[in-house]
């Protein structure tokens, strides 16, 4: 009798199996599908450095897709489960964690972070602004008042360095302190700045116990704190407490070649460079850049010479067994992967040449 209510053999919908379905397609929106693996990525990345890890500033971009992602997805999705597919990519072996300068991230976080990725993945992290931004800005970047923790010691330690190094363990790569631009009080006493620095930096526990591919890096956005003349300073204090320069390659700091200097007087040591964005758009261009190559699907103003330069350092400081992490912003040429892989190309070129 009770077959016959329903007609046709039909079953009657049970209540478990609705829940279930929902919960597995609830699943299926969290997994964010990687690009299919191209041979010639596979290839190319066998024949870089072992010690060259290059990635992307953050993971988020829809506009990824067929680069690295394989489906379209939403930038929320992305954001919280983009990072998996991302790792997959032969030729992505490191990324930005960019948001960590506009808010610390906590030991779970970051241990979050490390369980999706592979053992040989490392991160490139930024400190919080915090601890390296002179200002307390608003929501617009204006600056509002003194930072009273400006380059604190302990702040630095607590907030930045721990937590990255519980969280991430071995997957650390480069914690980059991005000192932002200063204030005139601040650069009419440059070598005052470095002081803080020093005790700063000089105070941090060493990365080597638990991270030992880890390198400490600082970042300038004011050309004036790599002048010739506060080199010297800048060098024997980056010295002092066994960290590097890293290169920021970006319209408000001098082009790549007028920054060298400073990495050959380091010499030798590792490469950190994080490639911002493209010179033809200014020190004030960044929203302009990210109007113009959004959605970041294509190569749009090709960087051929800050390119072949950078390839030129990666395999000299490879070459020399030392660890070289770099990121590319969309911002830099339109399409952060797309960078990357023909960055990979002209390192493979020089190494073929050399």
């Amino acid at each position: 009798m009770q077959d016959d209510l329903f007609g046709n053999g039909s079953a009657e919908p049970k209540p478990a199996a609705t829940h279930k379905t929902a919960g597995k397609a609830a699943a299926e929106r969290k997994h964010v599908q990687p690009a299919e693996t191209q041979a010639q990525h596979i290839e190319l990345a066998a024949g870089l450095p072992p010690q060259l890890r290059m990635g992307t500033s953050s993971w988020s971009y829809p506009g990824w897709t067929g680069h690295v992602w394989g489906s379209d997805v939403g930038e929320a999705l992305l954001s919280k489960h983009g990072l998996p597919a991302y790792s997959r990519h032969p030729l992505l072996r490191t990324v930005s964690v960019d948001r960590a300068f506009y808010r610390a991230l906590n030991v779970s976080q970051y241990a979050a972070y490390a369980a999706q990725v592979p053992e040989d993945f490392r991160f490139i992290v930024k400190a919080p602004s915090s601890v390296c931004d002179a200002m307390v800005r608003d929501e617009q970047g204006r600056g509002q008042q003194r930072n009273p923790v400006f380059l604190d010691a302990a702040l630095a330690q607590q907030e930045f360095v721990q937590p990255a190094l519980q969280g991430l363990r071995h997957k650390v790569g480069a914690l980059v302190f991005q000192i932002s631009p200063l204030p005139h009080e601040w650069l009419r006493q440059r070598q005052r700045l470095l002081e803080h620095l020093h005790a700063m930096l000089r105070a941090l526990p060493s990365l080597q116990p638990t991270a030992p591919d880890g390198v400490v890096a600082v970042e300038f956005r004011d050309a004036a704190m790599v002048t010739p003349d506060l080199m010297p300073e800048l060098v024997a204090m980056l010295r002092d407490v066994g960290a590097t320069y890293c290169l920021g390659l970006h319209a408000k700091m001098p082009p790549i070649e007028a920054q060298l200097p400073i990495l050959r007087a380091l010499w030798p040591g590792p490469l950190v460079c994080r490639w911002n964005l493209h010179r033809r758009h200014g020190a004030y261009g960044y929203e302009d850049a990210r109007a113009m190559y959004a959605p970041f699907n294509r190569i749009q103003d090709a960087d051929l010479q800050t390119r072949d330069t950078l390839a030129r350092v990666i395999v000299g400081t490879t070459g020399a067994g030392q660890q070289a992490y770099v990121s590319i912003s969309n911002k830099a040429e339109g399409c952060a992967p797309l960078s990357v892989e023909l960055l990979a190309r002209a390192v493979r070129a020089q190494m073929t040449a050399a």
